[in-house]
């Protein structure tokens, strides 16, 4: 599995890298700038992101508006659900409008409220079901 951790909190990230790392390759993004380009760079690759783990609050470009982007490139290049990739929103943020925001306006897969637990994120991944 290739997995893409866009994070900009050091902790947060090394943390989500040691979950994950038993499950796939990570790369790493620290802002939304940087998660948009490792995405486009993996289709160029051909070797695209089945998982983005992506904080909602980072500089330069937030998380639902990287998230947004994606799914346009996704939009142009011809995929579509259920082939996207699943995007599991990270954050501090446990309000109803930023979940809505993310699920339903943004396209998000699924959503965790920090701090993320490593039994939480498996049990998501298993829901999605890039797990057993």
């Amino acid at each position: 599995m290739r997995i893409l951790i866009v994070e900009d909190d050091f902790t947060s990230r090394k943390l989500l890298q040691k979950f994950l790392s038993p499950y796939g390759d990570c790369d790493i993004a620290v802002d939304g700038e940087e998660a948009i380009q490792a995405y486009k760079t993996s289709w160029v690759k051909n070797e695209p992101y089945d998982l983005i783990c992506m904080d909602i609050m980072m500089p330069n470009v937030d998380g639902q508006e990287a998230l947004r982007e994606i799914r346009v490139i996704e939009k142009d290049l011809g995929i579509k659900n259920p082939d996207e990739v699943k995007v599991i929103m990270t954050t501090v943020l446990d309000d109803p409008k930023n979940v809505f925001k993310a699920l339903n306006k943004g396209g998000a897969t699924s959503y965790i409220v920090k701090p993320i637990s490593k039994q939480t994120l498996l049990e998501e991944l298993r829901k999605l079901g890039l797990i057993k």
